[in-house]
């Protein structure tokens, strides 16, 4: 019996040690799972707070230039880089760092002022995420809903021309102080409102920034930018289920709207699920009248504006080649270019969209 409570004792000593040895090897698990956490979390806050410089996703070139472009080395924006004089470890990223990089920022754009022009069936709601980037290095945007668009009460079908459509653009420009510019950025048809107010008001744009938008020259219709898409003019007129007949069937259509499903397709196919969601219960029928009208442009104010042009590579609304093709025919100062964006950049690639609006700005 002693023998037996021995071997037994044997059996508990090694049976504890055991356990010990298990629960040793837990523990040091949970610490080093608990310190990888940790480390998780330490490195996504960093890469929150260098958000505000870091813009990836985005490519550009210079048309009609063969010289590179100079970037100003205190220039915390220039292509998303820091300057190596200036690097900080990640330990010492600090939020007043990165407010003092926003004000040398500032310090070299001269309008701060940014005028958001939507898009057919859009309104200003389109450019949230947009504004609350630029507000966020301090400058000042303003996104304009056209008539008949977003909250505008107008009814669609009585808007029938582009100065009607581009009106209430038209009186914000007219009431900035004579000394005030703005940098004007239009996006799809939006294009169409922001040449015209470049050819009427040329002495209050500086900058004129077209998001896969329509860029047509002197006598050109937007319409026309889609047809290339949609096909021949004369069968989408005829037969398009998409148009509305405002004054009724006999009378030409007045504007247009495509389905749910369509637009998601052509539209969306690469923004986030909440903002498709958004835009289903925001979305408006599109005034025809405006894109039908060919547009007048003089060499004199259209022609001296300094135009950019921000391509869209994954767009199934406004395809790549026919994007390529406003820029071969209408060449603007430079383009730059999103992979991976849909027709809206302002849903699918806010930073590299954000990144763009803010290298264009700093050009001098």
């Amino acid at each position: 019996m002693g023998n037996s409570l021995i071997c037994k004792s044997k059996k508990d000593v090694k049976e504890i040690g055991s356990r010990s040895k298990r629960m040793g090897r837990s523990q040091r698990k949970l610490q080093s799972e608990e310190e990888f956490l940790k480390k998780q979390a330490l490195s996504l806050a960093l890469q929150q707070l260098q958000l505000s410089q870091r813009f990836d996703g985005s490519t550009s070139k210079r048309i009609g230039s063969t010289s590179s472009r100079r970037h100003n080395l205190s220039d915390p924006f220039c292509n998303g880089k820091q300057n190596p004089s200036k690097r900080v470890s990640r330990a010492e990223v600090t939020s007043g760092e990165a407010n003092l990089q926003a004000l040398d920022f500032l310090e070299n754009v001269k309008e701060k002022k940014f005028v958001l022009v939507h898009g057919e069936g859009f309104g200003a709601w389109c450019w949230y995420k947009t504004i609350s980037l630029l507000e966020e290095v301090g400058l000042s945007p303003i996104a304009i809903d056209l008539k008949g668009s977003g909250i505008d009460l107008t009814d669609t079908n009585k808007v029938d021309s582009l100065v009607e459509y581009s009106k209430p653009l038209i009186e914000y420009l007219q009431g900035l102080p004579d000394n005030e510019k703005v940098v004007l950025v239009g996006h799809s048809s939006g294009g169409a409102c922001v040449s015209y107010a470049l050819e009427h008001f040329s002495n209050k744009v500086t900058k004129a920034v077209y998001i896969c938008a329509t860029m047509v020259g002197d006598g050109q219709r937007p319409f026309d930018v889609f047809m290339e898409e949609l096909g021949s003019e004369e069968i989408f007129m005829k037969d398009s289920k998409f148009l509305i007949y405002g004054n009724g069937k006999d009378e030409p259509p007045t504007g247009f709207m495509f389905e749910k499903e369509q637009m998601k397709g052509m539209y969306f196919n690469q923004s986030p699920t909440k903002d498709v969601a958004l835009a289903m219960v925001s979305m408006r029928p599109f005034p025809l009248g405006p894109v039908m009208e060919k547009l007048s442009l003089s060499p004199k104010n259209y022609g001296t504006g300094r135009r950019f042009f921000v391509q869209t590579l994954n767009d199934r609304a406004l395809s790549p080649d026919i994007q390529e093709k406003l820029v071969r025919e209408n060449p603007p100062e430079r383009v730059f270019k999103i992979k991976g964006s849909d027709h809206c950049p302002f849903f699918s690639k806010p930073q590299s969209l954000h990144k763009i609006l803010l290298e264009i700005a700093q050009i001098p």
